[in-house]
């Protein structure tokens, strides 16, 4: 086994050239570590009282109220939790829409990220994958006529908003307005906003997405724009179809509505603490660098040949396939012939331009080789 120091050195050079996965670094979490000496649990509902005491529960309240906010969830009908991350919330949302049409059929478009097929395998729910457009984004053509051959089953839509590479939002809007038009009344709608949830509700013009739109549900990390060492989200939920799968517990004195029993109660703190320090001011500036900086890759691959794209208002840059050296030294996330940049709040353009200069000489000596 290696020392812990280095393992310490192993992460911190691997962590400096990190541009392929959705994690925010640039957080410091110190003055909350003295913390890790208690044995923080937040087992049962964040909203009922419990017999133990060692929580974190009315932080975690607060970091609900927070995203609750900008979701747009409606006032005293909502509820939610912080999860373990993206899966779980979306396991979550797809649990409480099975519960409540338990002979629904699940429709997801292609570009979906792979742990879908994983929750709905655990949920042995019905489910139908549609087309996904160039850009990621949900084919609606393809959709309206699936709905069509089912419309005696109710329609689960689970809606990606920021497909897993592209960074595409399917418009909730839209489809809500298309089962509208088939007379489709019984349904449910979950949000899988993982990345972009984080930032969503601050951009302009507001993609269609949150519980004023139409959605039943929402998840959103919490690692990946605000940024935390520890795997994190939110769930949020229409609460009296919550109220409807509840059930209290002795042993625990409080009500089993989440997923999992033992719970986290230090990621609840860690994302209190770090809305405290940003508030919505500071997650509209994240937003506006990231946004800033997303184009400016765009501009500088361009101007080498390089094909960069990125879809409208969003932080995630897609360039064709890397070549091997170049995803393992920055760590880029591939998928078939395309590969993706995450343009963070702690993404600089000084390292952007060394990114780019290392892109540049990559094709200069393939061009050499051929």
């Amino acid at each position: 086994m290696k020392s812990l120091d280095q393992l310490y050195d192993e992460l911190k050079s691997a962590n400096a050239d990190s541009l392929g996965y959705p994690a925010a670094k640039d957080f410091d979490y110190a003055e909350i570590e003295r913390f890790l000496d208690f044995p923080i649990n937040n087992i049962g509902d964040p909203f009922a009282q419990g017999t133990y005491r060692v929580h974190t529960r009315e932080c975690e309240r607060e970091v609900v109220a927070f995203f609750a906010e900008a979701t747009r969830a409606p006032q005293d009908d909502w509820w939610g939790y912080v999860t373990n991350g993206g899966t779980e919330g979306n396991l979550y949302g797809l649990y409480l829409a099975r519960e409540l049409h338990p002979d629904g059929i699940v429709y997801y478009s292609e570009a979906t990220h792979y742990s879908v097929s994983k929750n709905l395998h655990f949920l042995g729910m019905r489910h139908i994958m549609i087309r996904a457009q160039e850009n990621g984004e949900i084919d609606y053509d393809d959709l309206l006529e699936t709905l069509k051959i089912h419309r005696d089953r109710p329609p689960i839509i689970f809606a990606n908003i920021g497909t897993t590479m592209t960074e595409a939002r399917d418009d909730i809007g839209r489809i809500v307005e298309m089962m509208d038009r088939l007379a489709i009344r019984e349904r449910y709608i979950h949000s899988d906003a993982a990345l972009a949830g984080g930032y969503a509700a601050y951009l302009d013009p507001r993609p269609a997405w949150d519980f004023a739109d139409g959605a039943d549900s929402v998840a959103i990390s919490g690692h990946k724009f605000l940024g935390a060492p520890i795997p994190c989200g939110i769930v949020i939920a229409r609460k009296h179809n919550v109220q409807r799968i509840a059930r209290s517990i002795d042993y625990i004195g409080s009500l089993d509505t989440t997923i999992t029993g033992s719970r986290s109660g230090f990621s609840p703190l860690m994302l209190w603490y770090r809305l405290q320090q940003l508030g919505e001011a500071g997650l509209r500036e994240r937003l506006g660098r990231s946004l800033a900086n997303a184009g400016y890759l765009v501009e500088r691959l361009t101007a080498i040949g390089i094909p960069a794209w990125r879809n409208p208002n969003a932080i995630t840059v897609v360039i064709p396939r890397a070549d091997a050296e170049i995803q393992q030294r920055w760590q880029l996330a591939t998928a078939g012939d395309i590969s993706h940049v995450l343009v963070l709040p702690n993404v600089s353009r000084e390292q952007i331009d060394t990114f780019v200069a290392d892109v540049a000489k990559s094709r200069t000596e393939d061009a050499c080789k051929a």
